[in-house]
């Protein structure tokens, strides 16, 4: 009975032990789950911030080269532009030549007419001569004949005078052109150095934003390996979290073992007891009791096993929680948009009120870009501030213009029609003659032929 006594104490101690162990066990690893799923939590919060972080820069990238792409097209646009104006120019200076030629060949038929006109007149009036058509008159053979040589006389002095007269004419004229030709000319020069300084300004942008598309990829490779250290660490705490929890089912199952062998090891010893009929009763309480409290062990560890599983368990579902929160947060974050507003403006006005508002401003400052009528404006600009007066919205660009409005033809010419050239506008005044913000050395001027340009487009608003 001593034996049996003995034997069922030690194998209650010995679970008793096994228990603490695997109690003690759960326990930290339950500690060591609790950290790993901490970490991943904060991993995983890491990795949303930078994830925004990364689609932030990858939304300004793409708004960066739409700006580069823009920049691009305008560059294009101002050397082709360039181009055209060499061209033009080349031909303004033959024109010019040619005047020149035409003038000084007036000039030449001018001064020879003078010469002998001279020289008749000499004949016929200076040095005694000048009773020459007194004696034509002796030399008449009647009256009609007389009058005859008079009227000769008159032809030939009327004749002098008005060849003269066109030739002087003709130099008039051929000395106004060759102004204007050069004036002309030196307009389309003066634009010429304005595109150059456009197109130096166009490369100075692009560079710059070059630049910022350098930092913006630098600062996408960090945000990138930083969402990449992020997922590393996810990983690696995923796994040490399924590795606890096995670690903790298989504590689990050793305590369940151990208590299913101290109940083994409790209902042999209460069968040896019994056999022992002279100590029945004495063996029979001591296997109770020990039964007893292997049940209330068994029952300990089981409860300790179950509240470990459930902590577990309801810090996995914490974390999945707090995961799914921060995501639908960012979620909603990314989705929020705020709402846009136009506005109308009542459109008013009439071609001719357009053309006489924009003549107020001759003499006003050339601007590159501006778009004030007093302080300075381009050629562009000066048209778009000048519509918007009367309520109208133009674009800043003199190619979009030419899509404005309605198209007409040279031959239905009216106040207020935008004449489009490449890369220059104006606005047509009446009389052949246009108002536009043409250089920074004449400013804002008026020029009396519309087509001293080939024009490209005429476009009507009103």
């Amino acid at each position: 009975m001593v034996k049996y006594r003995y034997l069922g104490k030690k194998v209650v101690a010995v679970a008793a032990a096994v228990c603490l162990i695997a109690t003690g066990s759960m326990q930290a690893g339950a500690t060591a789950l609790s950290d790993a799923e901490s970490q991943k939590a904060e991993a995983e919060d890491g990795l949303n911030s930078v994830n925004s972080q990364i689609s932030d820069i990858e939304s300004q990238q793409s708004s960066l080269q739409a700006e580069i792409d823009a920049l691009d097209s305008e560059l294009v646009t101002t050397i082709a532009n360039i181009s055209i104006l060499e061209d033009e120019i080349d031909n303004k200076q033959e024109e010019l030549a040619q005047a020149n030629e035409d003038l000084a060949e007036a000039e030449a038929t001018e001064a020879e007419q003078y010469e002998s006109m001279k020289e008749r007149i000499s004949y016929m009036y200076e040095n005694g001569e000048s009773i020459s058509l007194f004696n034509a008159l002796l030399g008449a053979t009647s009256f009609a004949d007389a009058l005859n040589r008079v009227q000769m006389f008159a032809s030939v002095y009327s004749y002098d005078r008005q060849m003269l007269s066109e030739y002087q004419e003709t130099v008039e004229l051929t000395e106004e052109l060759i102004e204007e030709i050069a004036e002309e000319e030196a307009s389309l020069q003066d634009q010429q150095s304005e595109l150059e300084t456009q197109k130096s300004s166009l490369n100075t942008m692009i560079a710059e934003k070059s630049s910022e598309m350098d930092d913006f990829d630098a600062m996408l490779a960090s945000a990138q390996a930083l969402a990449e250290e992020y997922q590393a660490t996810i990983a690696e705490q995923t796994e040490l979290i399924a590795q606890e929890v096995a670690a903790q089912q298989a504590a689990a199952a050793a305590a369940a073992a151990a208590a299913a062998e101290e109940e083994s090891s409790s209902a042999a010893t209460q069968t040896a007891s019994s056999s022992d009929k002279t100590t029945s009763s004495s063996g029979s309480s001591s296997s109770g009791s020990g039964s007893s409290s292997g049940s209330s062990t068994a029952s300990s560890n089981s409860t300790t096993v179950s509240s470990s599983s459930a902590s577990s368990s309801s810090s996995s579902s914490s974390s999945s929680s707090s995961s799914s929160s921060s995501s639908s947060s960012s979620s909603s974050s990314g989705s929020d948009s705020s709402s846009s507003s136009s506005s109308s403006s009542t459109v008013s006005g009439s071609g001719q009120a357009v053309a006489d508002y924009a003549c107020q401003f001759v003499g006003n400052p050339y601007v590159w870009g501006g778009e004030s009528l007093t302080n300075g404006a381009d050629c562009s600009g000066f048209v778009k501030a000048v519509y918007a007066h009367f309520g109208v919205s133009l674009p800043h660009s003199s190619y979009s213009l030419r899509s404005v409005g309605y198209a007409v033809s040279a031959s239905d010419l009216q106040p207020g029609d935008i004449i489009c050239y490449e890369g220059h506008v104006a606005i047509y005044i009446g009389g052949g003659a246009i108002v536009h913000a043409s250089s920074e050395s004449t400013g804002i001027k008026i020029s009396y032929n519309y087509a001293y340009r080939t024009v490209v487009a005429i476009r009507r608003i009103f």
